[in-house]
């Protein structure tokens, strides 16, 4: 794949990934769906939107979802909405991101990957912007939501680093969303008492299960094997303020200092990272 069509797949497959925080949020706060009900409904679409996806094609062959990137996939999509219960998008973006690059970065250097000086102070910088978001004061997010955003974060970056390598992007996708289906059944019936569902609410959940999630991710599959585990993470960290900009525009949820010195600190780490690394490697 040339160089200038893998920067359009990349900066296009953030759009999807962006969207979900826009939806669930939405769904959460507006709607009255509960948060096990958006996450079981999400999976279950989505499986069906990829298999679906590969019915039609007929030409998908190698390559199959695993219980480890299932489990991470699960573990993601559920946090992710009980987080929002409690968290504006932008903010849940940043610190779900944040903890994607970092868990990516890391397991990146397990597997080998070196940073040089430059690159070290671009990630001590974007997570020294996700510690300022973090400290206490009128303008924190909760605790417990950060948390399992923090959670959701570490799964996200685990499944997308288990996605290198793993045969045919649809297909792959596909079957870890099938086999997330039994769990979040398993979710849903231990939150029995507590299923709130609402018309508005369950398209939410379904848009964000079969477009955002299902064909989001394929994308995000066919562009995770050509990137290293670092360029991934860090591209991955320009969502926030594509979920921040629809929060506002789309959610009319406010923007704090904080959160706008944060993005700040992440971004310039972000740009610190990227750009050392095309001067090191050329363009």
């Amino acid at each position: 794949m040339s160089t200038p069509r893998l920067i359009l797949l990349t900066a296009f497959a953030m759009i999807p990934l962006a969207a979900n925080s826009w939806l669930c949020r939405a769904a959460l706060r507006d709607t009255g769906i509960d948060a096990g009900s958006f996450t079981s409904v999400r999976l279950i679409s989505g499986a069906l939107m990829l298999w679906l996806l590969i019915w039609l094609t007929g030409k998908v062959r190698e390559g199959r979802g695993n219980w480890t990137s299932a489990l991470a996939l699960f573990g993601y999509a559920a946090l992710f909405s009980f987080a929002y219960l409690s968290l504006t998008a932008a903010t849940g973006a940043l610190l779900l991101f944040g903890a994607v690059q970092v868990t990516m970065i890391a397991l990146g250097l397990r597997a080998g990957e070196r940073l040089d000086q430059v690159q070290i102070i671009g990630v001590l910088l974007a997570f020294g912007g996700l510690v300022g978001l973090l400290l206490p004061g009128l303008a924190a997010p909760p605790l417990s939501g950060a948390a399992m955003m923090i959670g959701a974060g570490i799964a996200w970056g685990i499944y997308s680093v288990r996605g290198k390598g793993g045969g045919d992007p649809i297909r792959v996708t596909a079957g870890n969303f099938l086999l997330t289906v039994p769990i979040t059944l398993i979710l849903s019936l231990s939150l029995l008492g507590e299923i709130s569902l609402n018309p508005l609410g369950l398209a939410y959940a379904a848009a964000s299960g079969a477009l955002t999630s299902a064909l989001g991710y394929a994308l995000w599959y066919q562009v995770v094997p050509r990137l290293t585990a670092t360029s991934a993470a860090t591209v991955q960290l320009s969502v926030p303020v594509i979920v921040a900009i629809g929060g506002v525009l789309l959610l009319d949820e406010p923007i704090t200092l904080r959160l706008v010195l944060a993005s700040i600190a992440v971004l310039g780490g972000i740009a610190l990272v990227i750009l050392e690394r095309r001067r090191l490697t050329g363009p």
